[in-house]
């Protein structure tokens, strides 16, 4: 029992499992080098073992002198020790996972950009650790080469292999090396004792260095003549390699000059990646401008350092630069791009814990970047994490008096989308979205809300979708900004196989059909496609009724197939809308050109996507029930919008005469003027041009109507006052008459814009519109007029009151439920410029519409606050 103690293996007590030898290393050194890893972390090291017993004493001392310096010296650039065990039979030295640059090089890439940065950091980290011994350890490192310097994970050259470290100030002999194969790194001075009186306390050194510059570029050195060859050595490194391996001892500069010299402009240390690795090791030196100014700037640099740097070197000090100190929101874009690197047990235990302290920040900078990159690592949360931790922070964004937060919090939904519970997505994020589209006071907003909306709806359920998609599109094609209505006419497009037959038949065609008069052609066009595509579809099923149930197969689909969509007739409509939102001046700096031309141009909205758009079959979502509705009020909460206020909201029914729509609809130049009013809120990227008239035009037209109903008005009254004083019993039919009088002096007024343009009996166009009854009591009040010829007279004698009740008539046949063949007559094209009554009142509403605007133009000067997103600078 004693004697099984006390032979026991010693190496059992070593808290590392020691793995496979590295190959190679043993013909450059007298240790072994072995994979390992720590026993209770399974952490990755590196262990140098060294065989005491098949060993000699030389090897022995220098072994122990070795571990000796390596627990001593601590510096960024030398070998990193973690543990030891000596034993009469063996010595283990634990140091970080490492291998030998000897065998490193075989794993670098071509020449390249890449190559290039890395291995001037990584010389410049050995020139360092040089300095280090020399200068302020006075020390000689004495056994300089590929294989004194080894690389860890994060790609660092680490100064390793300290058998011959010397004092600098004793015998500068260099030291016999043991195996033979180190000989060729010695100095010429080993073998020509007169340049001896000549060394420096770092020449040897230097030298050394010169052979390691070589092997960076050439590979590991065979013979001493080989460095005469510099054909592949840069030459902004040629002249200071000469001087390194020069023959004299005295000519090799000292390592800190060397860093002096490299680190100018056009040095070969001064490069982006060494800039980036010194500045990151000085962070905590820095201040906040500083840093903003670095990690704005490190993004675009990332492509050519090394993955492993990236992932082991940089990542981890951006994301304690952002944890522990005041690097801000500019850290977040380089910190994300290289999350990417990690694998996903990594990626959650270091990016995830930071995110989601992210999203809790009150800073709208980080929040507004967090959203802009959401797409680079919302494959990696979990949708637990998102339901639970994420959304609701984002969801604070929806309300957001900031244009820019509110707009990319609609964009995050598309990614978010997939991830979100049935509550978070069919009930909170459809509630925001109605208020946005309801009362949103941005243009582009309202537009890309449509486009989120269609987006998303696949992963909507099947009752909410049918419920929601419909209305919201339709109320889309109602909105006074152009790409609003175009996204609300690709979004039914796109989703079309949600919609029932009947819906389409019913409430989709009859909305489509109203924009087939649109002002702006971008809207006409595509509106007539899908009008045709609808129509396809409806006349295949009338053919063959047996086709309805396949039409309607993913109505009430929880997850329907996407490529049958594209697949169909709509499948244009999934390609322009799929890809991109409406470009507004959050998403880009450019300066908006003036609204100077009157050729609309296409908006920004329908610019062709990307071919690499695959996520959903849509478009978008929302339109403006009415005129009045496009207020800048946002005090509304959005509580106040449930799933069913998509109904609620007054997104209407063509046919329905009492919607604020049902009117502004048909009038092609009032929506136009709305629809120019939005443009210049700012969120235009191009010339959409000015269909609005002069408005000392519209001055004038104002003061001739003025004129012409005072002179009205006195030839009534003059009219009156000689009948007045001609009164005599009145007779039945005299009575009559006069209360007709009465009756034409309540529509005298309306009627005096039209005193220059009508005649004594109505024109051509006129009769058109007229039924035969109506012209025979026409001709017949002309022929038989009044006892008081006067009157009419004075109103340039004709029938307008009779056209004008006949007319009425005519209007409110439409509304009768009585379809009988005498009451079938043409109406008029409103473009014709036949009715002007039609045509004063909408001039009317036209300047009622137009103060409206002015007076929100001035309350918008005097609020304070942010700047409102689009407005201009002046």
């Amino acid at each position: 029992m004693m004697w099984s103690f006390f032979s026991r293996d010693s190496s059992k007590d070593f808290p590392y499992d020691i793995g496979e030898p590295v190959a190679g290393f043993d013909n450059y050194s007298i240790w072994t080098l072995h994979k390992a890893k720590r026993k209770a972390t399974q952490e990755e090291v590196s262990v140098f073992v060294y065989d005491i017993r098949s060993g000699s004493d030389t090897k022995c001392e220098l072994a122990k002198a070795a571990l000796k310096r390596l627990k001593t010296l601590r510096h960024p650039s030398i070998l990193q020790y973690l543990d030891s065990l000596e034993t009469d039979k063996m010595l283990y030295v634990a140091t970080e996972a490492v291998e030998p640059l000897g065998t490193f090089f075989t794993k670098l890439a071509t020449d390249n950009v890449q190559k290039g940065l890395y291995l001037a950091w990584g010389i410049f980290q050995i020139t360092r650790a040089l300095s280090f011994l020399n200068n302020d350890g006075n020390l000689r490192h004495n056994n300089v080469s590929a294989w004194s310097v080894f690389v860890n994970a994060s790609g660092e050259w680490k100064l390793g292999s300290l058998e011959y470290v010397a004092a600098a100030d004793g015998n500068p002999m260099p030291p016999v090396k043991i195996p033979v194969t180190l000989e060729v790194y010695d100095a010429p001075e080993k073998n020509d004792q007169s340049k001896l009186k000549a060394a420096t306390k770092c020449s040897v050194d230097m030298w050394g260095l010169g052979c390691l510059v070589w092997e960076a570029f050439n590979g590991v050195l065979r013979q001493r003549s080989n460095l005469k060859d510099i054909e592949h050595i840069p030459k902004s490194l040629q002249s200071l390699y000469c001087e390194l391996v020069g023959a004299s001892p005295s000519n090799r500069p000292n390592p800190a000059d060397i860093i002096t010299r490299c680190r100018k402009p056009g040095g070969f240390f001064k490069n982006d990646l060494v800039d980036t690795l010194l500045f990151l090791e000085e962070i905590q030196i820095k201040d906040k401008a500083e840093k903003n100014r670095f990690f704005s700037g490190l993004t675009t640099h990332l492509e050519n350092f090394p993955d492993n740097v990236c992932k082991h070197k940089i990542l981890p000090q951006l994301i304690t630069a952002y944890e522990y100190g005041d690097a801000g929101s500019a850290v977040l874009a380089p910190m994300f791009k290289l999350g990417k690197l990690l694998d996903e047990v990594e990626y959650q235990k270091r990016i995830v814990p930071c995110v989601v302290k992210l999203f809790a920040s009150t800073d709208r900078v980080t929040r507004s970047r967090l959203l802009q990159q959401l797409e680079l690592f919302i494959a990696h949360l979990q949708p637990p994490v998102v339901n639970e931790q994420i959304f609701p922070q984002v969801a604070h964004g929806f309300l957001d008096t900031n244009a820019t937060i509110r707009e990319q919090t609609v964009k995050s939904i598309i990614h978010l989308a997939p991830k979100l519970n049935y509550n978070n997505l069919n009930v909170e994020v459809l509630r925001h979205f109605a208020r946005l589209q309801a009362r949103d006071d941005q243009g582009g907003i309202r537009t890309n809300t449509t486009v989120c909306l269609g987006k998303i709806a696949p992963h909507l359920h099947p009752q909410v979708r049918q419920r929601v998609l419909v209305s919201a599109f339709i109320r889309a094609m109602r909105d006074p900004f152009p790409p609003a209505r175009v996204a609300g006419v690709l979004a039914l497009a796109a989703t079309q196989q949600y919609f029932l037959l009947n819906e389409v038949a019913n409430r989709v065609l009859p909305s489509l059909c109203s924009l087939t008069v649109d002002p702006e052609k971008t809207v006409r066009e595509p509106a007539f496609k899908t009008i045709r595509g609808f129509l396809g579809k409806l006349e295949k099923v009338s053919e063959d009724p047996s086709l309805r149930e396949t039409m309607e197969a993913d109505v009430h689909t929880a997850t329907p197939s996407i490529g049958n969509a594209a697949a169909t007739w709509a499948g244009w409509a999934v390609t322009a809308v799929t890809a991109k939102f409406y470009r507004s001046q959050s998403d880009s700096s450019r300066p908006r050109p003036p609204l100077t031309g009157r050729n609309l141009s296409k908006p920004a909205s329908l610019e062709q996507p990307s071919s690499s758009s695959l996520s959903t079959t849509t478009s978008s979502v929302t339109s403006m029930t009415s005129l009045e509705h496009e207020s800048n009020d946002t005090s509304a909460s959005a509580s106040d919008y449930g799933n069913n206020d998509w109904d609620n909201e007054n997104w209407g029914e063509m046919d329905d005469p009492s919607s604020p729509l049902a009117a502004t609809s048909n009038n092609g130049q009032l929506v136009t003027a709305n629809a120019l009013n939005e443009v210049r809120d700012g969120w235009d990227n191009e010339e959409w041009g000015s269909l609005e008239e002069d408005p000392c035009e519209e001055e004038e037209q104002a003061e001739q109507e003025q004129q012409q109903q005072q002179m009205a008005r006195q030839s009534i009254s003059s009219t009156t006052s000689s009948s007045q004083q001609q009164q005599r019993p009145l007779l039945p039919h005299q009575h009559q008459q006069q209360l007709q009088q009465h009756e034409l002096n309540d529509l005298i007024e309306p009627l005096a814009k039209l005193n220059s343009h009508i005649t004594t009996s109505p024109s051509r166009q006129q009769q058109a519109t007229l039924r035969p009854k109506e012209l025979a009591n026409l001709s017949s009040s002309a022929t038989t007029s009044p006892t008081t010829p006067g009157a009419l007279t004075n109103c340039n004698n004709i029938s307008p009151p009779s056209a004008h009740l006949n007319n009425s008539m005519h209007n409110a046949n439409w509304n009768s439920d009585s379809w009988a063949d005498g009451e079938f007559e043409p109406f008029d094209d409103p473009g014709s410029g036949n009715s002007k009554l039609d045509e004063a009142r909408r001039k009317r509403e036209e300047k009622k519409l137009q103060r409206q605007r002015e007076l929100e133009a001035r309350r918008a000067q005097r609020a304070t606050g942010p700047l409102k997103l689009g407005a201009k600078k002046l």
